[in-house]
């Protein structure tokens, strides 16, 4: 028999007792992708998103795929290359438009409106820059939050000479310049502005400067009465259940809402971002530098400007938008230093897709995130629409206690307005109760209860909210505007 030496009996006992610690077949430690995955594919699974995704870490594509259907009715999927509605990321294109025409010394930032727009009234137009439209400080009422807007508004077909008439006369909400107020209406006087300065409509100018020259052969203009591949169908989702949205003419979003894309696409326009191809270096600073407090942010030209950490003390600029349009809603975020994105479609309604790129961005930076839980707020609604309202506030406290629910106060806003524009008031004023209770520093809780109560006829404790409201954030112009009016 040979004889081993001590030495190689050493090492095989070394070998040995290493094989034993980490088997031949055991898994390595998961990729940023497949955590991106693992957490995507839980949110699919309890129902909190169904659409599309797309991760870029610094700049190359580490994962992109579809979740859930995109047409129901048909059991299409949806894939990498679903068109879907994009809302207010549209603003973003819009401003690029802009300031295009700045370049070209058609338009300046710092001249009243009415320098392009002879027509509109003077008494507004001759205060409010384009630098105010852009940025969200010009004070003129959101079109979007008036009250006949879901019912009437949105539905007939206009022009966009027509439809500024709506809101040109209205007092403004305050001084241009002086406070960010957000509102679709500035957005759609831009459009406005681009067609009658360059002399082509909104939707061929934008397809001439962005669209054709950055080859995003998949997004445009939407048109519900055009046939359009691969386009996801809009779904409101209540509980459990889902239903078709309700119609929207594409022409009252316009260019503050009305592009479709695909997140193959918006990728596309992010690399474009950090090139000169189409915009100025000077431009580009203007596009993302926050100019007015914004929230807990600040506001660019089309952008949110904020920060995000990444990991150690150092914070990171995040540039950021999402959009809601009726059936969708959608998100942008880039991180310009790692030349990182998180692009995520929804076609169900809104959802928490703030909470979604949030963990992905912390999985990129190698920071501890979250796994999603069961909906607190979707479970409540069906309840109560099965069992009755006190049997759902029972179930509510009783799922609270569990772990595997989170309470969103987003979600729970959204069901609480499904409530109230079904005229199931009560049900509503008792979700935003609980949402204000659960929030008690949120001022969109507050005011969401307030409107309740207003409708329901409790004025006293409507003042209340709205007061409550304004207090918490003093940027909430349509609170005060209803505080006004109801304690006259």
């Amino acid at each position: 028999m040979k004889q081993v030496s001590n030495a190689s009996l050493t090492k095989t006992i070394v070998i040995g007792l290493l094989l034993q610690l980490v088997p031949i077949n055991s898994t390595t430690a998961q990729t940023k992708a497949e955590k991106i995955d693992q957490l995507m594919n839980t949110y699919s699974q309890y129902e909190q998103f169904n659409g599309s995704v797309l991760v870029a870490e610094h700049g190359k594509i580490i994962y992109e795929k579809g979740f859930g259907m995109a047409n129901m009715e048909w059991n299409l999927p949806n894939e990498v290359n679903t068109k879907f509605r994009l809302g207010s990321i549209t603003k973003q294109f819009t401003a690029v438009l802009t300031l295009k025409l700045v370049e070209q010394g058609k338009i300046k930032l710092d001249v009243p409106i009415t320098t392009y727009l002879p027509d509109y009234p003077k008494s507004n137009g001759d205060k409010i820059t384009i630098h105010q439209l852009l940025t969200h400080t010009a004070g003129i009422s959101n079109y979007t939050s008036f009250p006949n807007f879901t019912k009437d508004l949105s539905r007939n077909p206009s022009t966009p000479e027509a439809f500024v008439k709506t809101f040109a006369d209205l007092p403004l909400d305050f001084t241009p310049g002086e406070k960010f107020s957000y509102s679709n209406s500035g957005y759609f006087l831009l459009g406005y502005i681009i067609e009658k300065v360059s002399g082509k409509s909104y939707e061929d100018y934008l397809q001439e400067n962005i669209l054709t020259p950055l080859k995003m052969i998949n997004s445009g203009y939407d048109h519900s009465d055009i046939i359009l591949k691969n386009r996801a169908s809009g779904y409101d989702k209540k509980g459990r259940n889902y239903s078709n949205t309700s119609y929207i003419d594409m022409g009252i979003p316009y260019a503050a809402g009305s592009l479709y894309s695909t997140v193959d696409d918006l990728y596309l326009w992010d690399q474009a971002l950090y090139t000169n191809q189409l915009l100025s270096p000077k431009s580009m600073d203007l596009l993302f530098t926050g100019y007015m407090p914004a929230r807990n942010e600040s506001y660019g030209y089309g952008w949110f400007i904020g920060e995000v950490s990444n990991g150690t003390n150092d914070k990171l600029k995040v540039t950021s938008h999402g959009g809601g349009i009726n059936g969708f809603n959608t998100i942008i975020s880039r991180i310009p230093a790692d030349k990182n994105l998180v692009v995520i479609l929804n076609n169900t309604g809104g959802t928490v897709l703030n909470e979604m790129t949030t963990s992905i961005q912390n999985i990129l930076y190698d920071k501890p995130y979250d796994l999603p839980k069961k909906s607190l707020a979707a479970s409540l609604l069906e309840d109560i629409s099965d069992d009755g309202l006190v049997i759902g506030l029972e179930k509510f406290k009783e799922n609270k206690k569990a772990n595997n629910y989170a309470l969103s106060e987003d979600e729970m806003n959204n069901i609480g307005y499904q409530f109230l524009q079904s005229e199931k008031v009560e049900e509503a004023v008792a979700v935003f109760k609980l949402n204000a209770e659960a929030f008690p520093k949120s001022g969109n809780a507050y005011d969401s209860l307030g409107e309740a109560y207003l409708k329901n006829g409790n004025k006293k404790l409507a003042i209340f909210n709205y007061k409550k409201s304004v207090e918490l954030d003093p940027t909430n112009e349509n609170g005060k505007k209803v505080l006004a009016e109801i304690t006259k």
